[in-house]
């Protein structure tokens, strides 16, 4: 796991500043009041920026430990295979970017359920993951992806376990950091996310819940 951050996923001064335009962006799927998960938080990027009650970073890489701001909860464990661990109908909002692409069909379908399991009623799940109509050319340059997701596909694999589809956007957010990339300043990333035209997206955003949504 150090050696995939290290050769694929090495640390960015931008993602700061990024993830801080992101998490404000989708702030309105996240209530202050919420309990909140990231899921194969890595370097806590995006989770250090969400304002809720309460906030955990789960990972496999030790890490994730040293990445989480005071305030957030790092929990080290296998995503695809230790969910339950985290609770049952304990989260408002659980969160993942770039993760279920790693696992295999079989298992990318374990974590939906698992998350399915970890979220209260009406709670809401937000992923951003590479959409691979739209970054096909490099979907396969990261060598521990798995699983090909669209912006079709990946809402039928949701709807499959039982969420309702709240919001697809096909292109959010730019395939890499290590590609092209979003500029550094916060206000520039906010500029990009509110545009009709997101020139390199190759990143989608689904939002989900379990049932009837009372996270708003």
């Amino acid at each position: 796991m150090t050696a995939y951050h290290d050769a694929h996923f090495a640390e960015h001064p931008a993602r700061e500043a990024v993830w801080r335009a992101i998490a404000r962006y989708l702030a309105p799927y996240v209530p202050a009041s919420a309990e909140v998960a990231e899921l194969g938080a890595g370097y806590c990027h995006w989770i250090n920026h969400v304002e809720a009650r309460r906030r955990v970073a789960a990972d496999i890489w030790p890490d994730v430990r040293r990445h989480a701001a005071p305030g957030v909860e790092a929990k080290v464990l296998d995503v695809g295979r230790e969910l339950a661990a985290l609770g049952g109908e304990a989260f408002d909002v659980v969160l993942a970017s770039n993760l279920l692409e790693h696992f295999t069909p079989d298992v990318s379908a374990e974590v939906v359920a698992g998350v399915w399991d970890l979220l209260k009623p009406g709670g809401r799940v937000i992923l951003i993951q590479p959409n691979f109509r739209l970054a096909w050319r490099s979907y396969f340059d990261d060598y521990t992806h798995r699983t090909v997701f669209t912006d079709v596909s990946l809402p039928a694999l949701l709807r499959a376990h039982g969420f309702a589809i709240e919001r697809v956007v096909p292109g959010i957010l730019p395939y890499s950091m290590q590609g092209r990339r979003l500029p550094a300043a916060g206000w520039l990333v906010a500029a990009y996310l509110r545009s009709p035209c997101r020139p390199g997206a190759g990143q989608m955003l689904v939002v989900a819940s379990k049932g009837p949504s009372h996270v708003r």
